[in-house]
């Protein structure tokens, strides 16, 4: 097997960290019997390959047959670990179940009178409807359908509604204020719900500001602003007192020019805000946006829908977009009657429970981007040996070639990845020389030395990186074990 391809494909998601929710771009799931028959510790060999890894904390994973649902293989598969990303399996499958894979989100603009002569006689309404992956360009064909139906002006209020699911600030209250991957969540998102701040030297100064770039619009945004600090620390810091987004950034910082996703905490005004950009550029003069507090009631004049939730999901999978999680487990569990974030993930752990039957899942999220989930190599192994084969998941998970002495294998691996700060996570479908079937999770975690980290170390921890390429070279590894021993 060649490592360096597999770890290429593996270290692929780190390349993109810093835009990890940012793609440029039903089935049911039947539950299968399977009998988790208890696999002995392998002597050697594997221990082995932990022992070297030199990762500290706790390495653990089972591998199981998907024919028969017996595990293989394990060490220590039943400790609770961290899943990290990985948790957006999970979310997979609960969303799927509850939404259906031919699922859509809609984003509609809504008249609250009637229109004459180009005129709304009433307000106009941006409302969203969850859409996790609605952008600018996708606000600026709704502009243009109502330059279309060659609508105006308007009378009343512009104003924006993002009641379709409920609010939340932030994903997890313990990343630093700055990640673009840990933005707002709610019923009107836009961009993933992040801002691009651009700065560029002009001379002894620099030009700053906000946008919302896409691939046909990059339109300015007004909510949202920035300024330069002469402080040294912190590089960014966050006011949002007068009804703006401040960011202020330390000059020193910046260097010579370039741009940096920034999370939204409003992501309904934004939405309005740039609509209200792109509207005017179709003709159409809108007043700065309200925020709506009841669901609109009125004529649909434009309206968006998103992709299939199957193929949302495979982006998600591939990109690791947390904003995408939340949102799909959020409309997953309000199916089953829950209105809270705060209550989704634990809702997803009972459904989990209930319909995998396994035992011991905790999520606090459907991200995994909160470092108090849990779940044990075995119960997730279960759960895709279960739950995967029916709602087709190994499609949507991104797939690994495996090569040996350069020549491919006919070994496929489809799987997703996991990486918090010291927690390294692995899991999906391995398809072995030969053709036998197989699911997997790895977990590694180094959870006293993540917790002992201060806010100002999390976004670039000293060793992480190294820790990280020492992980995924152990996932390389017992793959490759795997491989030469499961054939058959």
């Amino acid at each position: 097997m060649d490592r360096r391809l597999f770890l290429g494909g593996l270290l692929s998601g780190l390349a993109t960290r810093g835009r990890a929710d940012a793609p440029l771009t039903s089935v049911r799931p039947v539950a299968r019997p399977a009998t988790a028959a208890r696999a002995a510790v392998p002597a050697g060999g594997a221990a082995d390959l932990v022992a070297e890894a030199k990762l500290g904390g706790r390495t653990c994973y089972a591998l199981f047959d998907l024919k028969s649902g017996e595990m293989i293989e394990a060490i220590d598969p039943g400790r609770p670990m961290p899943p990290a990303s990985t948790a957006k399996a999970i979310t997979s499958l609960y969303a799927l179940e509850h939404l259906g894979a031919g699922y859509r989100f809609a984003t509609r603009v809504i008249a609250t009178g009637p229109v004459q002569g180009g005129k709304v006689a009433g307000d106009l309404v941006l409302a969203g409807g969850g859409d996790p992956t609605l952008t600018t360009d996708g606000l600026a064909e709704l502009a243009a359908a109502l330059a279309k139906q060659g609508v105006r002006e308007v009378e009343g209020r512009f104003r924006v509604w993002g009641g379709a699911l409920p609010y939340i600030r932030e994903i997890d209250r313990d990343q630093p204020e700055w990640v673009g991957y840990n933005p707002a969540v709610g019923g009107l998102n836009l961009n993933f719900n992040r801002v691009n701040f651009t700065w560029k030297r002009q001379g002894k100064d620099y030009a700053v500001g906000m946008n919302a770039e896409d691939r046909r619009f990059v339109p300015q945004v007004n909510v949202a602003r920035v300024s330069l600090s002469e402080r040294d620390l912190p590089v960014y810091a966050y006011d949002e007192k007068g009804g703006f987004e401040d960011w202020s950034v330390s000059r020193q910082a910046l260097g010579g020019g370039g741009s940096r996703w920034l999370p939204v905490r409003h992501p309904d005004l934004y939405a309005g805000d740039v609509f209200r950009t792109l509207a005017a550029g179709a003709g159409l003069k809108l007043p700065a946006p309200e925020v709506a507090s009841r669901a609109p009631q009125g004529r649909v004049l434009a309206e968006r829908g998103s992709d299939d939730l199957d193929d949302i999901l495979r982006q998600m999978m591939r990109y690791s977009t947390n904003m995408t999680a939340e949102t799909v487990g959020m409309a997953a569990s309000q199916r089953r009657g829950v209105t809270r974030h705060a209550v989704s993930g634990p809702e997803m752990s009972a459904w989990l429970g209930g319909r995998a039957g396994v035992k011991g899942a905790r999520f606090v999220d459907h991200s995994g981007l909160g470092g108090a989930s849990r779940i044990s190599a075995e119960a997730m192994a279960s759960a895709l040996v279960r739950l995967g084969p029916g709602a087709r998941l190994a499609t949507l998970m991104k797939e690994i070639g495996v090569e040996e002495d350069g020549v491919r294998l006919p070994a496929t691996v489809h799987a997703k990845t996991g990486t918090l700060n010291f927690v390294s996570a692995l899991t999906g479908y391995f398809t072995a020389p030969g053709g036998r079937q197989m699911v997997f999770a790895i977990f590694s975690a180094d959870v006293d030395r993540r917790d002992a980290l201060g806010m100002s170390e999390r976004e670039r921890p000293k060793g992480g990186k190294a820790w990280v390429k020492r992980a995924r070279g152990l996932q390389h590894d017992l793959i490759g074990r795997w491989a030469s021993l499961y054939s058959a």
